[in-house]
């Protein structure tokens, strides 16, 4: 089959364009123009995914709670399971100044709410959201969580994640 017979007729883009008013560190518009009906959605979706895929970023990669052996455990003296403590660092934002991997460190005596204000961590380490609710400690209770923080892009496996340390 010809090669060019499979393109007669099919519309390519003709315009690629950068908005150059609305360039910013953080921001970019740019267009591709004509496609075919439903290309657009298409291509626009799959760059979308690709980008996204590409974003370096910093998360906890592990959580060691005191007193918890399996992530199904109850923790003595706080309201929430070892399960809802880890999703609730989930959701924590870091960014992570340098490539190194760092240790960071919670640490309550006593009734209240610990947020991620209460992570104690190096000046390489910044907490972008400090209210981010990890979990409330019971009267008498304590909880000691120690975490390690990796820098990263995409999904990691846990074989391919796992420290020496």
């Amino acid at each position: 089959m010809d090669q060019h017979n499979l393109w007669t007729g099919f519309q390519m883009p003709r315009r690629l364009a950068v908005e150059g008013e609305t360039l910013t560190e953080r921001y970019g518009r740019f267009s591709a123009q004509p496609f075919e009906r439903g290309f657009g959605t298409t291509i626009g979706n799959s760059l979308r995914r690709a980008l996204l895929s590409s974003i370096e970023g910093a998360a906890i990669t592990a959580v060691k709670i005191e007193g918890v052996e399996h992530e199904f455990s109850s923790i003595r003296g706080v309201v929430e399971d070892a399960t809802d403590v880890i999703l609730n660092l989930k959701q924590i934002p870091f960014k992570l100044h340098g490539t190194e991997a760092k240790t960071l460190t919670i640490h309550r005596d006593g009734a209240g709410e610990v947020t991620s204000a209460d992570i104690e961590a190096d000046a390489d380490v910044e907490i972008l959201d400090p209210n981010v609710y990890i979990a409330t400690v019971s009267e008498g209770g304590s909880l000691t969580i120690e975490m390690r923080l990796k820098r990263g892009r995409g999904y990691v496996t846990a074989e391919r994640n796992f420290d020496e340390d």
